[in-house]
């Protein structure tokens, strides 16, 4: 059997996350759920690695979950309610560690992103998609609720509650145009352009102090949920100070102020 992701490490400072499932536009199974809980695990902590770039294989990015062939922990309705709570946890539990990952995340979407697809899309930090690429939340389409997995936090955040109320509500497909015009991506290329391009973005990031990344990262997040100013630029006055003192700043100092 294939293994469900393909990593590749071959750059400095950057590792490439592929979802390989690509006859099933990559839709997430218990393997590929189990492979992606370690692979987000295991980078977090591997200092060899300042950015990370997800995308999928073949003509999809992620389907969302295999509901016709997920595995023996397959759970239906009949199941008891902290069972489903469990499968639905451990769903939930992925965008939440692309999220904490200390390294930004780029995600180049190829194609289909849609549910659980589009729940990792959204715990991205970069997100830059193919002219091929389409967005949807399809829960709401089954019966169930389009707020999963984050989607209810992290949409709205990133184009408006009026614009996520519309994709969630209505569970419609939204193409590359408008996710680029929404701000849900940062930039559209043409699909043989696209990991060229994501690795391009890494590359920059990669070149980079790695504290200073880190830094941006999480102030980024933690102050699109400030209580005001005043206590976003209390971290950001801390996190300066930190990075201001290391070796590696002084020396790209020293650098800037020769060229």
């Amino acid at each position: 059997m294939a293994d469900a992701l393909i990593v590749d490490r071959g750059r400095p400072g950057i590792a490439v996350l592929q979802l390989n499932r690509p006859k099933q536009l990559n839709a997430i199974n218990e393997v590929m759920r189990d492979e992606l809980a370690r692979f987000f695990a295991e980078i977090a902590v591997d200092t060899s690695v300042n950015v990370v770039v997800l995308t999928g294989a073949g003509r999809g990015f992620c389907a969302g979950i295999d509901v016709r062939n997920f595995g023996p922990q397959t759970i239906d309705a009949s199941a008891p309610a902290i069972e489903r709570m469990r499968f639905q946890q451990a769903m939930a539990a992925l965008p939440q560690a692309i999220r904490a990952m200390p390294q930004p995340v780029v995600a180049a979407v190829n194609g289909p992103c849609v549910g659980a697809g589009l729940a990792l899309c959204l715990g991205a930090d970069i997100r830059i998609c193919s002219t091929a690429a389409t967005f949807g939340n399809a829960a709401i389409l089954l019966g169930l609720s389009g707020a999963e997995m984050g989607m209810s936090y992290h949409l709205p955040r990133i184009v408006g509650t009026s614009v996520a109320a519309d994709w969630m509500l209505t569970g419609r497909t939204v193409g590359a145009d408008e996710a680029d015009r929404r701000g849900l991506v940062s930039e559209i290329v043409e699909p043989e352009r696209l990991t060229e391009r994501a690795l391009e973005i890494a590359a920059s990031i990669a070149d980079l102090s790695p504290l200073g990344v880190q830094l941006t990262k999480r102030a980024l997040q933690t102050n699109t949920d400030a209580a005001g100013l005043s206590a976003a630029m209390e971290l950001e006055n801390r996190n300066q100070v930190l990075s201001h003192a290391t070796d590696e700043a002084a020396q790209r100092r020293q650098k800037w102020s020769r060229d």
